[in-house]
């Protein structure tokens, strides 16, 4: 039996450029380019989840380059219609990668932090594509809603601190975001919330 080598893997690559290519001109495919890269980017990232569903304990490292890679073959594989999506489709794979960490390890909760930025960046880069208004307040929204799944989640009632940060963000974007009298009640909403909750944590301590 012969043995693989380089040959075999760049002689396929060419073979499959070649035959994509071939079928566009033909006008029977579109994007070639990104099947093939597509196609490269989800072997690879099939790849490195293979290794992660071998052994959890030892290869969680996989999740980030398996999760990304299968995030650029999604964004690859994208019809021009949908390809503002593209970088929702990058920044939701290496995301899922910090939720992977953080749902297979409760304890390790910081990973959602991670992971729900680069989810908003995604949704931000796709909302500036798709609509005609400054998604800064989007951005900031996504960071508090962030904080409040790190209180939310398993393990999140010893987090309760991160409610702070969350309505202070979200309320925070609010006012960004452009809408009609929001502003008017973005300041009572702020006060009354954090009131309630500085109240909420004197009574259960019993300060």
């Amino acid at each position: 039996m012969r043995k693989y080598d380089a040959r075999l893997v760049i002689g396929g690559l060419l073979l499959l450029g070649g035959l994509l290519s071939l079928l566009e001109a033909m006008g029977l495919v579109g994007n070639a380019s990104g099947i093939f890269w597509g196609l490269i980017w989800g072997a690879a990232g099939v790849f490195f989840i293979r290794l992660l569903t071998v052994d959890k304990a030892r290869n969680w490292w996989a999740a980030f380059p398996g999760f990304t890679f299968l995030g650029m073959a999604v964004s690859a594989l994208l019809p021009d219609p949908l390809e503002a999506f593209g970088g929702l489709a990058f920044f939701a794979g290496i995301s899922f990668a910090f939720l992977w960490v953080y749902f297979n390890d409760p304890l390790r909760w910081w990973a959602i932090i991670p992971a729900g930025v680069l989810l908003t960046l995604g949704a931000v880069s796709a909302l500036d594509d798709l609509a005609d208004f400054d998604t800064g307040g989007i951005f900031f929204i996504g960071l508090g809603l962030t904080f409040a799944l790190v209180a939310i989640l398993p393990g999140g009632a010893q987090r309760a601190w991160a409610f702070v940060p969350a309505v202070i963000l979200v309320l925070f974007g609010a006012l960004l975001v452009p809408a009609s009298g929001l502003a008017t009640y973005v300041g009572p909403s702020a006060l009354i919330l954090l009131g309630g909750y500085l109240l909420l944590r004197f009574f259960r301590t019993g300060a």
